[in-house]
Parts: C-alpha cells; sequence; structure tokens
C-alpha cells in the first residue's frame, strides 16, 4: 500500500498511541514514595532518593545534587544501545548518575553491568523488569534518554513527561512527534532531540539538557 498511501497523503491523519494517565499520573501513584504534581515538585527529589536506593548507588549529597539518568528499554540495537557502547566513557565523563532497567542482548546487559561494577557511585543497573522500578525510573531521575534507532511510537517519553522527568530522544518515528524541542529563547518545549543516528550527536543532546539543569528555573519552567 506504499504508492497507494503517499498518493493519498493529504487525506490521510497519523494518530499517536497514548498513555493510562491514571496508572501513569505521579499525583497518585502508589509505586512512588510521595506524590507530586507540575506545581508542587518536592515529591519528586524523595523518588529520587528511593530510585538510587532501588538501585543500589550510595544516597549522598552528590548523588542526589547531581543530574540522574534514567534508561527503560529492551538493550537491543532498535533502542541505540549500540550508540550508548561507542560513547560509554564519553557518557559517564559528562557527569550525571544513570539507572537502568531492561534485559536484552548479552553484550549490552554486561556492558552496562561492567559501568555498575567500575562506577557504583554513579551507576545502577536492574536487569530484567520491574514495575515498581520502572515507575521510580520516570519518577526519580531527571532526564530519561531513548536514543532509538528508529520507535514506531514510544511510551517512556510519554512517561517521562507526565512525571517531569525531561527525554532526550532520538528525532524518529513517534519521538520526534511527542516531544518538543526545547527553545532556549522562548522558554518553550518539554525535551531534548538530535538527529543523526550517532555516539557525538547523542551526546550533544545529552550535554544540552545537563547545561539547562545548571539552571535552577529554567529547568523547573521545562519540567513544567
Amino acid at each position: 500500500f506504499d504508492g497507494v498511501m503517499r498518493a493519498r497523503a493529504g487525506a490521510l491523519t497519523g494518530i499517536l498511541n497514548g498513555i493510562d494517565t491514571e496508572v501513569w499520573n505521579p499525583a497518585a501513584d502508589p509505586l512512588l514514595p510521595a506524590p507530586f504534581t507540575a506545581k508542587a515538585l518536592a515529591g519528586k527529589a524523595r523518588a529520587k532518593r528511593a530510585a538510587l536506593e532501588a538501585f543500589g548507588v550510595p544516597v549522598t549529597d552528590e548523588t542526589l545534587a547531581r543530574p540522574l539518568v534514567g534508561l527503560v528499554s529492551r538493550l537491543v540495537d532498535q533502542k541505540g544501545f549500540d550508540l550508548v557502547a561507542q560513547v560509554a566513557e564519553s557518557l559517564l565523563a559528562l557527569g550525571p548518575g544513570f539507572v537502568v532497567l531492561g534485559s536484552g542482548d548479552r553484550r549490552y546487559e554486561q556492558l552496562w553491568r561492567h559501568l555498575a561494577a567500575i562506577r557504583p557511585q554513579q551507576v545502577g543497573v536492574h536487569i530484567g523488569f520491574d514495575e515498581a522500578k520502572a515507575h521510580l525510573v520516570e519518577g526519580g531521575a531527571d532526564l530519561f534518554l531513548m536514543p532509538s534507532r528508529y520507535e514506531p511510537c514510544g511510551l517512556n517519553q510519554m512517561y517521562s513527561q507526565r512525571y517531569g522527568t525531561v527525554p532526550v530522544v532520538r528525532a524518529t518515528g513517534g519521538l520526534v512527534d511527542s516531544v518538543v524541542p526545547w527553545d532556549p529563547a522562548t522558554k518553550k518545549g518539554t525535551g531534548f532531540l538530535f538527529a543523526p543516528y550517532t555516539g557525538d550527536a547523542m551526546l550533544g543532546a545529552l550535554s544540552e539538557a545537563l547545561a539547562v539543569f545548571g539552571r535552577p528555573a529554567e529547568w523547573r519552567r521545562l519540567q513544567q
């Protein structure tokens, strides 16, 4: 149907998937230690502490203050983990903490286990799936990294925006359709995107996000 649909493109409208806003609701999420909303974000700090504890990262003034990047995903090429593997050392060198939940290709499971072993103060990993931990990542992380090679829709970027967890995503498929690039001039947008499928482009988008994190008033506006 490719030719037919292209010929009739003007008559077609795409509809994104949606999320269950009752299950994914930070104001009433039983899997978070405290509720929070866009107008009252204090509970998000408690979720960050709980996420660090759940993933075995020491809770210190340093780990609480630095930005925390969450990933909940299948650990496969399609989800961009080949990019992550290419620039893993550079990712850590940017300075944020990481909490990773997922399973998939053995080489990527081993990569994250290795990173957690050599940087236990910075990286926490759970191989497998755990619903409670998934909610803690979305609630407690400051940023959510989703560097997919392709993504017909994606849901985690929507969960993230619901929880004030700023998405950093590749500009593809449903990700580019559901994340509005942050514009520092107008102070509008909901996240950060990169288009080239390269490790450097991903690092650039994450670096941009971390720079905004360092400006608290601007970051709060972005979260809200």
